[in-house]
């Protein structure tokens, strides 16, 4: 097993996917991590959506102006429950940071089992919901496209094109 920022460093944006099948079972072990994911006050406020049929997978890719979506063979929509969110005492609605969370165990499992996945954010929200037949409190929250890559990526990327720790740590306070 790798250690977990090698696994952090493996994982990347995938958008070409290899037209092969994926095993119920190895989709479950990958949605198994976001399963056990933390959330606020353990509330959970996540579901899955797994598609791979058409013409359902069409219409879901429809959402998204991009071709290379429909690539992979499994797209996953992640969805909110705003109804079984945690909300701050000042009304902040946890439910995209508790998914968030739930979705980067997943792609990270999907990493670790060969797998490839995009967080796909900017897509059209309403339309999805609308094609999924959501009720007002559920949000469609990313699309995760899921599939074996054409191509892996150098981890090594991350050496360049990534912010220094020296960039983002503060110790003690941050002036402005």
């Amino acid at each position: 097993m790798d250690s977990f920022l090698d696994l952090a460093r493996k994982r990347f944006s995938c958008r070409s996917y290899q037209n092969l099948e994926i095993p119920k079972e190895l989709v479950e072990k990958v949605i198994e991590a976001s399963r056990v994911a933390p959330s606020a006050v353990n509330n959970q406020p996540w579901f899955y959506i797994v598609i791979s049929e058409d013409p359902l997978k069409k219409m879901v890719a429809s959402c998204y102006p991009r071709n290379w979506i429909e690539t992979a063979p499994i797209i996953i929509v992640a969805c909110g429950d705003h109804n079984n969110s945690w909300r701050r005492a000042d009304g902040k609605d946890h439910c995209d940071i508790d998914i968030a969370i739930a979705i980067d165990h997943l792609t990270l499992s999907a990493t670790d089992n060969g797998l490839a996945t995009c967080w796909v954010c900017k897509f059209d929200v309403m339309k999805c919901a609308s094609i999924l037949e959501l009720p007002a409190h559920i949000t469609p929250i990313a699309l995760i496209p899921l599939g074996y890559p054409v191509e892996t990526t150098n981890p090594d990327r991350h050496m360049e094109k990534r912010k220094s720790l020296s960039e983002i740590v503060f110790w003690e306070g941050i002036k402005f």
